[in-house]
């Protein structure tokens, strides 16, 4: 029992290592680094113990300061047709398609178009298509790995509807293509609208 504690610790260890945000890396290292001192604890690895009780404690700082420093977060319009834009689509394509994998930028049809920047590093992008009666449909809602960890998402949903409706969006809409991305919508807000599309009224 003792010995498959130890192999499930540094399997955890390694799992962490395959994440690419950083919230998760550190969640999934301190569960890992708990079993591992659990695992050094009943072996008697005074050594192993110790170092993971140092690894704990990084990882609980940096969650911690993850959790508590304030950030700047802002958005950016640009043009549809932006360059930048289209070289940060090309840059995370194969990302973006684990979770919309039928999306297709098409400058023409996406008139909302904003980054979202994050101490002014851009962290994620919204394209969304107007509809009518104050409706928009989200043609990408996306945050970059490193960003990952809802703030982004807060900060546009939340906190700054009034950068939808000071444009007379009065409803976000949006059809979930994968169970990550209907987990998303779900989480920050938006609820099924008795078909495949979900949405969010942002009120007045």
């Amino acid at each position: 029992m003792t010995e498959l504690l130890g192999y499930v610790a540094s399997a955890v260890i390694v799992l962490s290592l395959t994440r690419t945000s950083l919230l998760r890396l550190r969640l999934i290292g301190l569960v890992g680094a708990v079993l591992f001192a659990a695992y050094g604890f009943l072996v008697s690895a005074l050594p192993v113990v110790l170092t993971n009780f140092v690894i704990i404690g990084l990882h609980a700082f940096f969650l911690w300061r993850a959790w508590t420093d304030e950030e700047y977060f802002t958005l950016l319009e640009v043009r549809p047709d932006s360059f930048y834009l289209q070289q940060f689509l090309d840059f995370y394509r194969s990302d973006i398609a684990t979770f919309q994998p039928r999306f297709d930028h098409d400058p023409h049809r996406s008139t909302f178009s904003m980054f979202i920047l994050r101490d002014m590093v851009p962290a994620g992008l919204i394209l969304g298509s107007p509809r009518r009666g104050g409706e928009l449909e989200l043609e990408l809602d996306y945050v970059t790995p490193r960003y990952r960890d809802m703030k982004a998402a807060r900060f546009v949903f939340e906190t700054n509807r009034d950068a939808f409706t000071s444009r007379g969006i009065g409803t976000l809409r949006a059809t979930p293509e994968t169970p990550e991305h209907r987990k998303y919508l779900e989480r920050i807000g938006f609820s099924n609208d008795g078909g495949d599309a979900y949405e969010l009224r942002l009120g007045t």
